[in-house]
This record gives structure tokens, C-alpha cells and sequence, in this order.
């Protein structure tokens, strides 16, 4: 049975590179073929063509515009039914590993794995596995053990999935109805939002809203 897979990764030669060689393996039978059903080289593309394709694993660059591998993340995680992620990335630093973990991954691999062993991992992922580089194991094992504090921001863990992503829309400029547009949503609905959203950061506007976004690379 094939695994379809989206690939998050805003370089666009390693996305290709990445297809090319999983593409080589498929037509290899291999005991499990990959087929990349969708790309994308934003955090909000990611949501897009994730929710359009439905993939069983998401490939996941930990550090992505608009706002990190963690935002693609939190954007399914109150969902019934969201993709396997499996973080890909160039990054072996204990924060990275341990915070994007916490965020809902299955599994975190380097750059530096080889097509076949990349493969495998997805495949692992799809049944259900944890899948981690050896070295990256015991930052999670440590982490869960309390012997390693995972970087947090306690104010943005105040906000729902839907409020974050409402977030960054007023903190990149969007009006409300711009935004009710994108999200298929009403103007109201919006406005609640952003009133959540203000009362929780305990902040007054949206400008003050739009600066601790910025303090905060989120945007």
C-alpha cells in the first residue's frame, strides 16, 4: 500500500531532491511505496495542501516561513483525525528536537539521511512509530525524563489553534473580512477571534497585537 506523503520544505532544490530519490525507490519496489501528493514551501501553503490532500505523513521542516514547523503543527492538533509529521531537518539542536516533539511530532530525522533510510522512517511513521536519528533519541528520552526543559511561550499556549492562526493574519496586515475570506468565516466570527486573541495576550489593539508578533518572529 502506497503512503502519501506532503512535503514542507521552503528550499525548492531540496524539495526536489527529496521527490526524485523517493520517486527512484517506488519504482525499486520497495515494500512500501512513497508518493509525494503535495508540496509546500510556507506554513500556511502547508495547511492548505495538507487539508486539500489528506496525506497519511507530513515531512516537515522544523524552520519555515510564517512562522515554523510548530505552527503547521498546531494548526491539526485539535483535529479528529490529522496526518503523521515527521520533522525534517537540516537543525540537530536539542530545543529544536525537544519543542517540535512537544508540538505533536512523530518522529524528527537530519538532512543527512539517505533516501532509503528516509523511506523506512516514513514508513515506521505511518505505522505508528516514533522514528528519530540516533543521536536525536536521547535529547527526547531526556526531555521526557525532566532532565532537559523544552523552550516554551506560555502566552502563545493560551491560544487555540484557530486564534493563533488569526494571529498572524491581523499581525501580516489582513482586514477582517480579507481574513473571514481566507478562512471561510464570517466578519463576526473574526472579530471574536481577535477579541480573544487581545484578552488572552493582554494586550488593547491591534497594533500592540501586531508588535508581539513581530518580538516573536511569528509573522
Amino acid at each position: 500500500m502506497t503512503v502519501r506523503v506532503v512535503l514542507v520544505e521552503d528550499h525548492a532544490l531540496f524539495r526536489a531532491g527529496v521527490r526524485a530519490e523517493l520517486g527512484e525507490l517506488a519504482q525499486d519496489d520497495e515494500p512500501v511505496p512513497i508518493e509525494i501528493v503535495g508540496e509546500a514551501a510556507s506554513v500556511d501553503e502547508a495547511i492548505e495542501v495538507i487539508r486539500r490532500t489528506r496525506p497519511a505523513v507530513v515531512l516537515l521542516d522544523v524552520h519555515l516561513p510564517g512562522g515554523g514547523g510548530r505552527a503547521v503543527l498546531r494548526a491539526f492538533r485539535d483535529e479528529s483525525e490529522p496526518p503523521r509529521f515527521l520533522a525534517l531537518s537540516v537543525s540537530d539542536a536539542a530545543d529544536d528536537v525537544i519543542a517540535i516533539v512537544r508540538a505533536g511530532a512523530r518522529g524528527y530525522v537530519t538532512k543527512t539521511i539517505d533516501a532509503a533510510e528516509l523511506a523506512d522512517a516514513v514508513a515506521r511513521v505511518d505505522g505508528g512509530d516514533a522514528v528519530f536519528s540516533p543521536r536525536l533519541a536521547g535529547f527526547v528520552l531526556d526531555a521526557f525524563a525532566g532532565e532537559v526543559s523544552a523552550p516554551t511561550d506560555p502566552d502563545l499556549d493560551r491560544l487555540t489553534a484557530r486564534e493563533h492562526e488569526v494571529l498572524r493574519l491581523i499581525a501580516r496586515g489582513y482586514t477582517y473580512k480579507d481574513i473571514g475570506g481566507r478562512l471561510h468565516l464570517s466578519v463576526k466570527t473574526i472579530e471574536s477571534h481577535v477579541s480573544a486573541v487581545l484578552r488572552k495576550l493582554q494586550l488593547s489593539n491591534r497594533h500592540q497585537l501586531t508588535a508581539w508578533a513581530n518580538e516573536r518572529r511569528l509573522v
